[in-house]
């Protein structure tokens, strides 16, 4: 390998996340740069974030040297992917593991872009705050650094799991659900914030029992308007009667106001009926970042989607995939038909992998997402909305006043799962879990740490850290209490799904 490694700052589009990355990005900079000098290396850095496609076009796409990309907040996979796509040049992806910064998310969302493109990629993290004292990390960065890629073990992977009869039977089922109606994705806009990854399209789609059809985001706002006042206040009334806490006005949040809510549930209402308009089964969110300036977020809608208890319901959640990830919305409408099928409550969670730590002896995922999480994880009560709070969405990132849809998910056993592309082919990740009650002083700090305003779910996710960080092609995860796991073992591989199974326990 060259001795001279270039490093690079991939970025969000947007400046603020980047200024206030600064110090954190500089300081790994730094820890990076130590860390290849005493390994006899000679780095160099790309001049400034890469915050648009064309800056890792225009930068990185001249660069033949080895490169590092240094992940210590959230940023775009285009704004590595378009300038690395169609070149061989030995690529890392190097993180911190923080929750309040996190770079890991970006990796792993980055790394999942890459893979979709086939573009071949390493990845490094550590934890420690001198890298060049994490003998692991140091190891792996030799590793790279002598032969262009780490290769990490595949103890806790596998590519096959018995499957009872009944759960093969069950399956055989839903999947004729699938057969007889294919399962239609009403999009609203394409992924959102450069999760190429999470973007399928009918090409891919069409030979797993799914569609999609694509509703231009700008419907939001011009259908808005007609939602009549009646449906609005009763909207209103129902989400107040069933239990919601609403943080309005608080310290810092003086602009959250009940109006502010009656905005959100405005765009709930309005892509209620173009579900119904269109038959649709399930449902993607782009939301971000076109409408930002123009509208509150969407975490309210969609929480209330994700829910079986909601305004208008007909009994059933739509599930809804923020970000229009698709990755998330074809697993979560098959975990859903899978727990109807068994008699469990059909509710599926949508999160990011945001962090982990130590708890007794089992590393536990801080599973965290602004949108997308349905209110049965904090009372197990479907009937109800008890459990749930709104807060303000950061203002840093969200000018337009509106809520969250936040809670503490309760403890039990669940099956999870991710869809993305690997190979020009749809593959399925798929393991057993277990989520846990955390010591009020832990889940404190562990939620604080985070982002407070969001839903906070501590889970065991059956694997060791290093296996997901390895291994895992996502940022996203979608989560069912319940065991559906050879359930959906067996129905991915009916629907013509590729599936590899991450878990010891499985």
């Amino acid at each position: 390998m060259s001795r001279r490694i270039a490093l690079f700052w991939p970025g969000d589009g947007r400046d603020a996340p980047n200024e206030m990355a600064l110090p954190s990005i500089t300081e790994a900079t730094r820890q990076m740069e130590t860390a290849l000098r005493k390994l006899g290396k000679e780095p160099y850095l790309v001049e400034g974030f890469l915050t648009k496609p064309h800056h890792a076009i225009e930068r990185l796409g001249p660069i033949d040297d080895p490169m590092i990309g240094i992940c210590v907040h959230w940023f775009y996979g285009p704004h590595t992917t378009e300038g690395v796509v169609g070149k061989d040049n030995p690529l890392l992806l190097a993180s911190n593991f923080s929750g309040q910064w996190p770079g890991l998310v970006g990796l792993l969302n980055t790394g999942a872009c890459l893979e979709s493109l086939g573009r071949e990629f390493s990845r490094v993290w550590t934890d420690a705050p001198d890298w060049t004292a994490d003998d692991s990390f140091m190891a792996r960065l030799e590793e790279w650094c002598a032969n262009g890629r780490i290769a990490y073990g595949e103890e806790e992977i596998t590519y096959e799991a018995p499957v009872s009869t009944a759960a093969e039977e069950l399956a055989g089922t839903v999947a004729q659900g699938f057969e007889a109606r294919r399962a239609l994705i009403l999009m609203l806009g394409d992924t959102s914030m450069g999760m190429i990854n999470g973007y399928f399209g009918p090409r891919l789609l069409s030979h797993h029992g799914f569609s999609e059809h694509k509703i231009d985001q700008a419907w939001v706002i011009d259908r808005g308007p007609g939602i009549d006042d009646a449906r609005l206040d009763d909207a209103l009334a129902f989400v107040k009667e069933k239990g919601v806490t609403f943080h309005w006005g608080e310290e810092g949040a003086e602009d959250f106001t009940e109006d502010a809510t009656r905005e959100q549930l405005r765009d709930y209402l309005t892509v209620l009926d173009m579900v119904m308009e269109y038959k649709a089964d399930c449902l993607g969110w782009q939301y971000q970042l076109g409408l930002l300036p123009l509208r509150p977020p969407s975490d309210f809608s969609e929480g209330l989607f994700n829910s079986t208890c909601r305004p208008e319901s007909n009994g059933d959640t739509v599930v809804c995939a923020t970000e229009a990830d698709q990755g998330n919305a074809v697993p979560m409408e098959m975990m859903k038909r899978l727990l109807q099928a068994k008699g469990l409550h059909q509710s599926v969670m949508f999160h990011d992998v945001r962090w982990g730590g130590e708890h007794e002896g089992r590393f536990l995922w801080v599973l965290l997402n602004s949108g997308s999480c349905g209110a049965y994880p904090f009372s197990f009560d479907p009937d109800t909305l008890k459990g749930v709070h709104s807060y303000r969405q950061p203002s840093a990132y969200f000018p337009v006043p509106g809520g969250t849809f936040a809670g503490e998910s309760l403890p039990g056993e669940i099956t999870w799962s991710r869809c993305y592309i690997k190979d020009d082919a749809l593959w399925m990740d798929i393991g057993r879990g277990e989520v846990l009650t955390l010591p009020s002083d832990k889940r404190d700090a562990w939620w604080e740490g985070t982002t407070r305003q969001w839903p906070f779910m501590a889970a065991d996710l059956g694997m060791g850290r290093d296996t997901l960080m390895a291994h895992y092609m996502s940022n996203h995860i979608a989560v069912a209490y319940g065991d559906i796991f050879e359930e959906m073992v067996a129905l991915s591989r009916d629907m013509g799904f590729r599936v590899r199974i991450l878990g010891a326990r499985t």
